[in-house]
């Protein structure tokens, strides 16, 4: 019976990783589908939602049975409660792509991204992708020092919102209300997405550690660019 256990938490954990590998394709294809305005693309990011959905309805189903039949504790208890929160996490992260790739959908045949910004927001959306491999990497290796880059990564992220920020507040912007309303939404998407992606790693290093994420100094630097690809 505990090696069923065990191989049921195991499971768990593989389903996570699935979830950040779906969601992270996701937002890689979104990305190309509104700058390219491919609409058969983004139809597909927009269908594809489903199985994270069903994924993350399915691992939530067996957490809660588990934690009904088993009553774990201490840190099998934490390894669920834990994993509960970070499936809620990548599953918003699907949804946030989703908005991206239903974004071109509704801009299409226009693309909704000037050219002017397009530089811009392909590296939000390479930047996500590289978060979110980088969190699947963490829920497969367990490594907290890797989890712990993951917030100071975010920072990159943090800089490219705020320079899609300023020019949209440029007295030279000259794309209209409509593509304004968008890139803001588009910025938005992204740096959220971002921000899911370090909660699942922080989620892990407490899962490991018994210890929160912001109570820890990682000893290391921010990956950037074709480093952290």
């Amino acid at each position: 019976m505990r090696d069923a256990y065990h191989e049921e938490l195991d499971s768990i954990g593989d389903g996570l990783v699935e979830m950040a590998r779906l969601v992270g394709s996701a937002i890689g294809r979104a990305t190309t589908a509104i700058l390219d305005s491919d609409l058969k693309l983004a139809e597909s990011v927009i269908e594809a939602d489903k199985k994270v959905d069903e994924l993350q309805h399915d691992l939530e189903a067996r957490a809660i049975a588990l934690l009904a039949r088993q009553q774990p504790v201490a840190t099998d208890l934490r390894i669920v409660v834990t994993s509960l929160r970070m499936s809620a996490d990548l599953e918003r992260s699907g949804d946030l792509a989703q908005h991206v790739a239903k974004l071109a959908r509704l801009r299409f045949p226009n693309r909704a991204v000037p050219h002017d910004l397009h530089a811009t927001i392909l590296e939000m959306g390479q930047l996500a992708q590289r978060l979110m491999a980088k969190a699947a990497e963490v829920l497969v290796t367990k490594d907290v020092d890797l989890a712990l880059q993951l917030e100071q990564d975010d920072d990159e992220m943090d800089l490219l919102h705020r320079t899609l920020f300023q020019h949209l507040i440029d007295d030279r912007w000259k794309h209209g209300i409509e593509t304004a309303v968008d890139v803001t939404l588009l910025g938005r998407y992204y740096e959220r997405y971002a921000d899911h992606a370090v909660a699942v790693a922080k989620r892990v290093v407490y899962l490991v550690t018994g210890e929160h994420a912001d109570e820890l100094q990682p000893d290391i630097q921010p990956v950037t660019g074709a480093e952290g690809a």
